[in-house]
């Protein structure tokens, strides 16, 4: 009579999250997902293809009225996702991560672009999905801005920006985890600060220089020449701040990333956004 007899599990055993939707996404969330990130590239890359004889070309009103477009749009959002079945836990969850953020980016945003927001947009899409990413940016940008009173016409474009990183982390790869996943979420904290400086260089670029300089916007010029002054503008202007804002992001990541990990999918399996990992080959259940 032959026993079966189980053995513990290795230590180099992989446990597998599965992916995470703290904010369930329908067709029609994704739609108005996909709308907004469209009319947001929009109204941030307007002046790669205005018409020189284009009224806004010249409205020195422009950016008013497209924030206004893009905050409009951004409740639509998230009214779409509160719709897809944001339940009370990931309200809860997404006001205290929001708020943490803000924190952050009170206490971090100092000389040299240290900023540490990137780094919990980047693990809270992670874990808990794109469209709670999504929100996630909005709402962090929007509560650190009324705590320092900085809402003005750039706000709906930077909420916008931070929407895209949590929802770009949260569309990452599933399958690779721990010190790959950590090493890729440090790689895309980088690259995503230094695409969110040049972003919001763009918003308002047209209108500072005025005319004349190698810097200055050219309305209808050909695409790639104001893309090349656009980034000479930002390296003269933003790249130690932008540098400084990918640094600090990819290091954040690297030192807590993976303990920070671990808590928001222990908090997510309380919550029941997901079912308790299993470990990779474990054939007993």
């Amino acid at each position: 009579m032959t026993t079966a007899v189980r053995t513990s599990p290795s230590r180099t055993e992989v446990l597998r999250a599965p992916r995470v939707h703290a904010v369930p996404l329908r067709t029609s969330t994704w739609v108005a997902l996909a709308v907004a990130s469209l009319v947001g590239l929009a109204a941030f890359g307007w002046p790669l293809v205005v018409a020189p004889e284009a009224g806004l070309a010249h409205a020195a009103d422009a950016p008013v009225v497209l924030g206004a477009v893009l905050a409009g749009l951004l409740l639509v959002v998230h009214l779409a996702l509160a719709d897809g079945g944001m339940d009370v836990k990931a309200v809860a969850l997404l006001g205290l991560l929001s708020a943490v953020g803000a924190v952050l980016r009170q206490l971090s945003a100092g000389a040299a672009g240290i900023e540490l927001v990137f780094a919990a947009l980047v693990l809270g899409g992670r874990v808990l999905g794109p469209g709670f990413g999504f929100a996630l940016g909005t709402t962090t940008l929007a509560t650190s801005a009324l705590l320092t009173g900085g809402v003005g016409p750039w706000l709906p474009f930077q909420m916008l920006a931070a929407s895209w990183v949590g929802l770009g982390a949260g569309l990452l790869p599933s399958r690779v985890g721990g010190r790959r996943e950590v090493t890729m979420l440090a790689a895309y904290g980088a690259v995503a600060s230094l695409a969110f400086g040049v972003a919001m260089n763009l918003s308002f670029w047209p209108y500072t220089l005025g005319a004349g300089t190698d810097l200055s916007f050219v309305a209808g010029a050909p695409v790639l020449e104001n893309l090349r002054r656009l980034l000479l503008f930002s390296a003269a202007t933003s790249l130690g701040w932008d540098l400084g804002r990918a640094v600090t992001t990819a290091v954040g990541l690297a030192l807590v990333g993976a303990p920070v990990l671990a808590v928001l999918r222990r908090t997510a399996t309380r919550a029941a956004f997901l079912p308790a990992p299993e470990r990779a080959g474990d054939t007993s259940r």
